[in-house]
């Protein structure tokens, strides 16, 4: 089991950083050189390969092995960070935000030959719960790293240095990956070598809707569809937003990303591994049921910070509070989420398992996604405690919706004793 944590974690981890590079030191670089909410709310569309990547899932499915694709990719990686070590991000905006979503592009394909792996490597609920943390804490450390940890030094190292850097990472983890034994696993190879004999998934091949039919007819796939695209709207517009209101008030860049992009962060990472030990001990429905209402309260506290413009130490203090308690209950919240995302998933065939997951994680960043481009009109065009009102709304009719859920819809089953 330890081998499986450190191989899934350590995958996830390389994956998280784009997401860090674009989510924490972009929109600090930008707002810092001037750039409008809104502008800076439509970097988001590079985030768009993660909406498409459920196209290309079943080609990654029925094409190659993982361990192949999982090496291709992470090599690409590592080659677009070589060629983007040569860009001045002053003078090749452009050139940045193509080396972004070329990142964006090929981890997307990677999380879906890492995903189809965990499909299946973890089996029981406890393997499940631990799995799943370590997706979660893997992908976020990755983020910490890139949008935390370079933004605080990338004054002194600079953008060149900081892309060698991570062309070496990414440059090990495809050595690693290509001799990790865990992908010789009897499960993996059993579930490649069923999907390649299967002569019915030809036809499915050519015939697409009969997949989306499959995927749709997977028990509790519904609820789940709704579920994974408004859990975290209001969260998403809170978290995006609080952090260039606290830039434009009372905290420089630097101060931001120390305590936004690594403190916070690592509350958001103790709060995912967290979720994995409780997993183990108690039912998931009746930990999501009071996780978001202790979300919504938190997200009360955020708001009321918001009438304050003036900086002083105490309002410091309160922001960077919020913003770890914040990310505690997200990380935690999203360990939860993920797991009832591959319990959902070991339902289907083993034929579509690694699309089904796919079909599931476009759709939870569709959801964060689409809001978030969104989040900086709604502050620029209304401000921000408006905005954080509509935000709070949000996050209390998603608590509603999944406390609805453990009582009469489809987390009721995960409440029984397994």
């Amino acid at each position: 089991m330890n081998d499986k944590l450190v191989f899934l974690g350590l995958l996830y981890f390389v994956q998280g950083i784009p997401y860090g590079l674009q989510s924490s030191l972009l929109p600090v670089y930008l707002r810092g050189a001037g750039h409008s909410l809104t502008r800076i709310g439509f970097t988001k569309i590079l985030y768009f390969p993660w909406v498409l990547k459920v196209l290309w899932a079943p080609l990654v499915d029925r094409v190659g092995t993982k361990r192949r694709w999982l090496v291709g990719t992470v090599s690409g990686l590592a080659l677009t960070c070589l060629s983007s070590a040569a860009l001045a991000p002053e003078a090749h905006i452009w050139g940045v935000a193509g080396t972004l979503l070329a990142m964006n592009t090929l981890a997307s394909v990677q999380d879906i030959a890492v995903d189809g792996a965990a499909v299946g490597l973890l089996k029981g609920r406890g393997e499940l719960g631990l799995g799943n943390t370590a997706q979660v804490v893997g992908y976020k450390a990755g983020s910490v790293f890139a949008g935390g940890g370079l933004l605080a030094v990338i004054d002194v190292a600079g953008w060149s240095w900081m892309f060698m850097l991570l062309t070496f990472v990414y440059a090990g983890v495809a050595l690693f990956v290509w001799g990790a034994p865990v992908l010789d696993d009897e499960t993996v190879r059993g579930q490649q070598a069923d999907g390649s004999k299967k002569g019915g998934q030809g036809a499915d091949a050519v015939r697409p809707w009969r997949v989306w039919r499959k995927l749709l007819a997977v028990p509790g796939t519904p609820w789940t569809v709704l579920y994974v695209l408004t859990y975290k709207l209001g969260e998403q517009g809170a978290v995006t937003m609080f952090p260039l209101f606290l830039l434009d008030h009372h905290m420089t860049a630097r101060e931001l990303g120390f305590w936004n992009g690594v403190i916070a962060m690592g509350f958001s990472i103790c709060g995912s591994s967290l979720g994995g030990l409780l997993l183990a001990q108690f039912s998931i429905g009746a930990l999501m049921r009071r996780v978001f209402v202790l979300r919504t309260i938190s997200m009360v506290f955020q708001s009321s910070l918001l009438t304050v413009l003036e900086p002083s130490p105490l309002m410091k203090g309160m922001a960077v509070l919020s913003m770890s308690v914040q990310h505690f209950l997200g990380g935690l919240i999203t360990t939860l989420t993920f797991t009832t995302m591959m319990h959902c998933t070991q339902r289907a065939e083993e034929s579509i398992q690694a699309t089904h997951y796919s079909f599931l994680a476009t759709l939870e960043v569709l959801g964060k996604l689409m809001f978030s481009a969104l989040a900086g009109g709604l502050v620029d065009w209304f401000g921000f405690q408006v905005a954080f009102l509509f935000f709070l709304t949000l996050s209390a009719g998603t608590a509603l919706h999944v406390w609805t859920a453990t009582f009469t819809g489809a987390l009721r089953e995960h409440q029984q004793p397994k």
